[in-house]
């Protein structure tokens, strides 16, 4: 670890950096730190770098910007990450694409270890308590605090040492190859959609019923996302949900009277009012009103199946239950045994002549990993099949 805790953020001490992990030896660790709940963007604000031989970096990616020099340098070793899937973006925003990963909290998952935070893995494996106190802090703050700095340096000092015994236990466990895979997914995996109708994620959007109400709710997201997006600050900082779902509900029919709306708070809801009444008045005159429940391909909460597809739900109970039990055997997490989004639509929809093959089919159509199909997919035809002679075999007459 550098002897200060000092963040990289001029060109000149940057490629410094890069120069110094080139010339270290094994997988680098790797971590990033955002300002989720803090600003509207995902971006990075922190990125700390380890390797063996070079130390650790902690570089200010506002500040510096293109890191193609670095990624080049270390582009061809193994990054080391925990929950990948949560840094990936931001790294790839600023030009760090790594090609090959390990991830410590999927291996631990993988593992069957019963908690995958850093701290408590680290504590279980290496016997080192790590603090996590800020690891919701808002790290746009400038300067950042020496503690943060020093909190931000120990998440990747540790990340090699963790990854050596983690390689030893998946080999025991006779579980690398899987790893193997649901890394190389974690890499893979697309950038998602943008969400049609992103207001509907509003909290609280069910209980508004009218579709006047439902323009309302939209119309008052869209002035709090634009609001937020131009001074990068979280949309719920500046109105929460909560505020809009009221406005939306009351639908106020004078500015006055949204002013007076007790419901209505944020630390924007008055100084912005011209905004949120614009919105207002535009719902109440739109003609371009959503519907009360869009189509889409969503399926419903497997707690509502029993009554809308009850075939559905016999066939996600009989083949969770199968797949419990190897989940047992196997000590690995239902979710990661097979993703579970995958298993419902399956089960709500199986293929016409439902046996192993054309279950395999099914889930590699899905995205599942070969050695989840390898391990599930005879499991769950056998559970399908076993539905109606469960249901035909004669009930033991009452005493």
């Amino acid at each position: 670890m550098n002897s200060t805790h000092s963040v990289i953020d001029t060109r000149e001490a940057y490629l410094a950096a890069t120069a110094a992990l080139a010339a270290g030896t094994g997988p680098i660790g790797v971590d990033a730190e955002r300002a989720s709940g803090f600003t509207y963007s995902q971006r990075a604000y922190l990125i700390q770098i380890f390797r063996r031989g070079a130390g650790t970096f902690l570089f200010d990616p506002p500040m510096i910007g293109d890191f193609s020099e670095l990624n080049e340098a270390l582009a061809d070793e193994v990054w080391i990450l925990h929950a990948a899937s949560q840094d990936l973006a931001c790294l790839r925003e600023v030009g760090l694409n790594p090609q090959t990963i390990f991830d410590t909290e999927l291996a631990a998952r993988l593992l069957g270890l019963p908690r995958v935070g850093l701290g408590t893995v680290v504590e279980e494996l290496l016997g080192i308590h790590l603090a996590k106190e800020h690891s919701a802090a808002n790290w746009s703050t400038r300067p950042l605090p020496e503690s943060w700095l020093v909190y931000a340096a120990l998440d990747v000092e540790l990340l090699p040492d963790l990854r050596d015994i983690m390689v030893g236990l998946l080999l025991e466990s006779d579980k690398t190859e899987l790893a193997d895979q649901e890394f190389l997914a974690v890499l893979d995996k697309p950038a998602p959609e943008a969400r049609v109708d992103p207001w509907r994620r509003l909290s609280g959007i069910h209980s508004l019923r009218g579709q006047r109400n439902l323009t309302a709710a939209r119309e008052l997201w869209i002035a709090r996302d634009d609001l937020a997006r131009d001074s990068d600050v979280s949309p719920g900082r500046l109105v929460p949900d909560a505020s809009i779902i009221a406005a939306a509900r009351v639908l106020p029919t004078t500015r006055q009277a949204l002013a007076t709306l007790r419901e209505f708070t944020g630390r924007a809801s008055r100084n912005e009012l011209d905004r949120w009444w614009a919105a207002i008045e535009a719902a109440l005159v739109s003609t371009d009103m959503p519907q009360a429940k869009p189509h889409t391909d969503t399926l419903p909460p497997p707690r509502a199946w029993a009554e809308r597809n009850p075939e559905a739900d016999t066939r996600l109970r009989a083949a969770r239950a199968a797949l419990t039990l190897l989940t047992e055997e196997r000590a690995i997490p239902l979710e990661n045994l097979l993703t579970p989004e995958y298993l419902r639509r399956v089960c709500w929809a199986p293929p016409a002549n439902a046996n192993e093959a054309s279950i395999r089919d099914a889930l590699s159509a899905l995205g599942a990993r070969p050695w989840q199909i390898d391990a599930t997919a005879q499991l769950i035809a056998d559970a399908f099949v076993e539905i109606p002679q469960a249901a035909d075999e004669p009930t033991e007459p009452e005493s």
